[in-house]
């Protein structure tokens, strides 16, 4: 039997995750299939199909089969009861008095054992949400209640609406499977003013479109000198005072105080000519900033919570290629000083 590896997506706009179909070799694209994951069995669409892999990864999760008429029916009568379960949990976060948290959704599973409740806070602080957990879990046995934290992100993934540029719907809820790490270099690469209405979107952070036409305008000024750098142009020796980066132009003030455009092969820098192919440094280095924090690139989505997916934990230690761990050279210090040898009496 060949192995089959197909990618399923769980939402509409959902990120796709991979799973082993080798028991299910005529699945298809489209299909909806009952797939094993992290909370039991879940109903999916297959969105890609690899059907001759080389192989298939290690403790790949696999697809059951496909769903029939019957299985989707059973969902769609889970589902119809997960807004009855947000009505309630907001009631009872009222009376428990947990103002600063806000029930986003309720997700049960395919066979209605388990149920999982998003929520998101207004600050970075731990809310204890043990009575609140309780008291849903009795209502709602013989279910299995988890409560869920989100970020701002996700919110308005999930909430949707129109976007704060005037679109109907957000980027987010319309085609983005997965956020992208943002930040204010972005902007400020492409020119665009810092004001905070401006770069934020409805959710609160920096908008994620900062970073559709980033990469262009980076190669576009790589090729162009930066400004107050002194250039020769045709009309002489002068400096540029503005780039043009979609044009591929600067403007220079002359030495007679004239400023003019000019494309950027036609002008060179004073003592040394500008690189035919310049080296742009594909990599994102993020700037932080107080007032508007950039998102950082291992924030969970709802998704990876639901399957059961946890980021990498960063090494707590570097080690040398013989596996030794390093140590640093202060570390071997007490209190920033060397010891001493005690100095020996002289003897009388």
């Amino acid at each position: 039997m060949l192995p089959v590896l197909v990618g399923v997506r769980f939402s509409k706009v959902g990120k796709i995750y991979h799973f082993d179909a080798t028991l299910v070799p005529d699945v298809e694209i489209g299909d909806s299939v009952v797939v094993e994951t992290a909370r039991g069995l879940q109903i999916g669409t297959v969105a890609q199909i690899f059907p001759t892999p080389e192989e298939i990864p290690e403790g790949l999760k696999r697809v059951e089969r496909k769903a029939t008429p019957q299985d989707l029916l059973i969902r769609q009568e889970w589902q119809a009861k997960e807004a009855e379960v947000v009505s309630v949990c907001k009631a009872r976060a009222r009376e428990l008095g947990l103002s600063g948290v806000k029930i986003v959704a309720a997700e049960y599973s395919f066979d209605g054992t388990k149920l999982a409740i998003l929520f998101s806070t207004e600050t970075d602080e731990r809310v204890d949400l043990k009575s609140l957990r309780q008291d849903m879990q009795r209502q709602y046995a013989p279910a299995q209640v988890e409560l869920r934290q989100i970020g701002p992100r996700d919110v308005a993934k999930l909430l949707g609406g129109m976007g704060a540029c005037g679109l109907e719907s957000r980027c987010c809820s319309q085609f983005l499977c997965e956020f992208s790490s943002i930040s204010i270099r972005m902007a400020k690469e492409q020119g665009i003013s810092l004001t905070p209405s401006e770069i934020t979107g409805m959710c609160g952070r920096l908008r994620c479109c900062l970073i559709y036409e980033f990469q262009q305008y980076a190669e576009a000024r790589a090729r162009l000198p930066k400004r107050n750098k002194r250039v020769v142009t045709p009309d002489g020796e002068g400096k540029v005072v503005d780039v043009v980066p979609l044009k591929g132009a600067v403007i220079v003030e002359l030495s007679d105080g004239v400023r003019r455009e000019y494309p950027g092969e036609k002008i060179s820098l004073v003592g040394e000519p500008l690189p035919a192919t310049p080296v742009v440094e594909t990599e994102v280095e993020e700037e932080s900033e107080p007032e508007e924090p950039e998102e950082e690139s291992q924030e969970i989505g709802w998704e990876e919570m639901l399957l059961g997916e946890k980021p990498e934990a960063e090494p707590s230690s570097q080690k040398t290629q013989s596996g030794q761990q390093q140590s640093s050279p202060v570390s071997n210090r007490r209190s920033g000083k060397f010891r001493r040898k005690p100095k020996r009496k002289p003897k009388q």
